[in-house]
C-alpha cells in the first residue's frame, strides 16, 4: 500500500478499548438534526467484530427492546461515534456469536469473564517484598 495512505489512516484511528464479542457495550453516537447535535446511547451485546482493527473495523451490536432484536453495525473508528465504553465482558468461546439471535431464556446468558486472574499477577508484583530473618540452626560443632 502507499505510505501516503497508510500515515493518513494511522492519523484517523480512535484510542478505542478493546472490543471483543461477548462485551456488553455503550455506544455514543453523534446525531445531527437539523442545526443541532446530539450524543444517542446504543447499549448492547457486541455479538461480532470484522475487518480487523484497521480503520475499516466494525463491530455488530445486539439488544433487545420489547421481545424484538434490534442490531446496528459500527464503524469503530467513524467520526460520528463519540466514544465506546465496555460495560462487562462475558466469557465466549467463539468470534461470532450469531447463534444468540435464536437463542431464548438462559441459553441466551453469556458467562462473566473472570478478571482477576488477569489482575492478580500485576498487584502481586507491586506488593513490597519483606525478606525473612535468618534462622540459625545449631549444628554439633557449635554445642
Amino acid at each position: 500500500m502507499n505510505k501516503q495512505i497508510e500515515t493518513f489512516q494511522k492519523s484517523q484511528l480512535k484510542t478505542m478499548p478493546d472490543i471483543r464479542p461477548g462485551d456488553t457495550v455503550k455506544v455514543h453516537q453523534k446525531i445531527k438534526e437539523g442545526d443541532k447535535e446530539r450524543i444517542q446511547i446504543f447499549e448492547g451485546l457486541v455479538i461480532a467484530r470484522k475487518h480487523g482493527k484497521g480503520i475499516n473495523s466494525t463491530i455488530t451490536v445486539r439488544k433487545v427492546v420489547e421481545q424484538i432484536g434490534v442490531e446496528r453495525i459500527f464503524p469503530v473508528h467513524s467520526p460520528s461515534i463519540a466514544k465506546i465504553e465496555v460495560v462487562k465482558s462475558g466469557k465466549v468461546r467463539r468470534s461470532k456469536l450469531y447463534y444468540l439471535r435464536t437463542a431464548k431464556g438462559t441459553k441466551a446468558k453469556l458467562k462473566k469473564r473472570n478478571l482477576s486472574a488477569a489482575i492478580a499477577p500485576e498487584v502481586v508484583a507491586e506488593a513490597p517484598v519483606v525478606e525473612a530473618p535468618e534462622i540459625v540452626v545449631p549444628t554439633e560443632e557449635t554445642k
